[in-house]
């Protein structure tokens, strides 16, 4: 039995008759339940003719012009009509050929003029094996995924139409339709395929996935449909640089919600013809959400960037501390791209010692994800047994969330630093000594001239919070300094001409230079340690 009343038969023999599908009239005659809609398609058009046979012949008389009342269903063969034509066009995204759906292969097919096929051929089992081919031959790894599809502007305007033909016909009956009445195309959609594609593919449905399957439907007969809108709401159509045309759903839908009644109908037919051919599918795209790997990282070379070092479009060294750690990761993760970051960053010429400097890195669309903790501690072997400049520890996998911690408070956080410093005068144990007394220094530090390039012009007030000094000889001595996060170490010791004050040259009231650096610890308890 259909889910259908006495009060639903006008409405839905009017739909019939006019060239709507069996889904389509089940959704603008209110039913939200999603048994009747996963009914068999030709199950579902014989039961709603058996249904509406008895009113059939009285009332497709007041409809003008009506099209043949009998709807040709599409043999089983037919369904799936332009997808034998979807390839594989690059990681994860399919395409279908400009001649794909719109083949004579339909020319005798009753296509529904409200959803344009998309409830008739694109809900079959059949049409789901293949799309569902294509996810799995697309090689990413996944335990869910979440389903998108996004169907052609003008469905909102053949909807808009339908609705204003039925609310029409429930007035003669005294009885209203809202907007918000009719069940979306989207659910109905999901209501029918989503118990499919989770048995196809052997996994559940579920909005949170991060693996996701999209498929885009186009419909190049009707495309023109929507175009009247534009004269008569031209301010919801303005030119986006990230869209090709003006037409989006979010601006169609705003279009219509503005639109007098009268106006739509003087320019546009209701109820909307009935096109020649089902919607094309334009691509099936497989992607997924970033996967975040995080760790420390030790620095031993003094001519070594942490990013790539490129000036005026020059490479000035060949290697950088991302690289040497991301290319293994991309390779492993089979990712397409990633971004890094960290708690701060040294100079080329600075190595990083100690526990090693945190950071993470976000893996663009990969294509594997699932890891044992195990193979993360070989991964971490390889990178380190790969190069004697840098090593990682505690590498793991982390949330999105989770890398906040690593930014929280960065400036409040303390870094440890030796460095090597020379005098031109010559000094004695006596004259370096005072240093070691004094505690939470504050210094103004005007930015960098090495910096100014990429950092803006300011004051910044740090704090100096201890320094230990140990003689060398008398142009030499070694400074320990524990300093507040995003101090510029080098600019403290020789001044930057004045810009940092006080300085180590004018406390001890001589030119002072450094000619090595090192960071010994940073100060953040973030990634949490691993055991070895």
């Amino acid at each position: 039995m259909l889910p259908l009343t006495a009060e639903n038969k006008r409405v839905a023999q009017l739909l019939l008759s006019t060239g709507t599908c069996p889904r389509c009239i089940f959704r603008f005659c209110g039913v939200d339940f999603h048994a009747p809609y996963k009914l068999p398609y030709k199950e579902l058009l014989s039961e709603l003719q058996k249904f509406l046979e008895a009113e059939e012949d009285e009332l497709v008389s007041e409809v003008p012009n009506p099209p043949p009342k009998k709807i040709r269903l599409q043999e089983p063969e037919d369904r799936i009509d332009g997808m034998d034509s979807l390839s594989q066009n690059g990681e994860g995204k399919l395409s279908v050929t400009e001649d794909g759906s719109s083949s004579s292969k339909n020319s005798n097919l009753n296509v529904c003029n409200v959803c344009l096929g998309i409830l008739q051929d694109f809900c079959e089992k059949e049409f789901i094996k293949k799309v569902c081919q294509k996810v799995e031959a697309s090689g990413f790894e996944f335990t869910n995924l979440v389903l998108s599809v996004s169907f052609p502007p003008q469905l909102s305007v053949r909807e808009h139409a339908a609705w204003l033909l039925v609310k029409q016909e429930m007035g003669k009956q005294s009885l209203s339709l809202g907007r918000n009445d009719i069940v979306q195309l989207k659910e109905a959609y999901k209501w029918i395929t989503h118990p499919l594609f989770s048995e196809e593919l052997g996994v559940p449905i579920d909005g949170k996935s991060l693996f996701e399957v999209s498929v885009v439907f186009a419909h190049p007969e009707t495309v023109e449909d929507c175009h009247f809108l534009s004269a008569i709401c031209p301010d919801c159509f303005k030119p986006a640089k990230n869209k090709q045309s003006v037409f989006t759903r979010m601006a169609v839908m705003k279009a219509l919600n503005k639109i007098k009644e009268e106006d739509f109908r003087k320019q546009f037919p209701c109820p909307p013809d009935s096109p020649k051919a089902v919607c094309t599918v334009l691509e099936i795209e497989c992607a997924h959400g970033a996967v975040f790997v995080a760790g420390r990282y030790n620095k031993y070379s003094r001519n070594l960037p942490q990013t790539p070092w490129i000036i005026d479009g020059e490479r000035k060294l060949e290697s950088s501390v991302e690289e040497l750690i991301s290319d293994h990761l991309l390779k492993v993760f089979k990712a397409e791209s990633f971004n890094f970051s960290s708690s701060g960053r040294e100079d080329v010429d600075v190595r990083t010692l100690g526990n090693g400097r945190p950071f993470a890195i976000e893996l663009v669309n990969p294509h594997r994800v699932h890891f044992t903790s195990q193979e993360i501690k070989e991964l971490q072997q390889k990178i380190n047994n790969s190069s004697n400049k840098i090593q990682v520890r505690d590498l793991q996998l982390v949330t999105r969330e989770a890398i906040g911690h690593m930014k929280e408070g960065e400036e409040e956080k303390t870094k440890t630093y030796s460095a090597l410093i020379w005098t031109n005068k010559a000094i004695q144990r006596k004259d370096i000594e005072f240093l070691d007394d004094i505690k939470d220094l504050k210094i103004d530090q005007k930015t960098p001239l090495r910096v100014l390039h990429r950092r803006p012009l300011a004051v910044r007030t740090r704090i100096i919070h201890s320094m230990e000094t140990r003689y060398v000889d008398e142009h030499h001595f070694r400074l320990s300094l524990k300093t507040q996060a995003g101090t510029y170490i080098k600019e403290f010791v020789h001044g930057d001409f004045g810009r940092t004050k006080p300085n180590i040259g004018s406390l001890m009231d001589v030119t002072a230079d450094i000619l090595e650096l090192d960071v010994e610890s940073v100060d953040v308890d973030w990634p949490p340690a691993l055991d070895d």
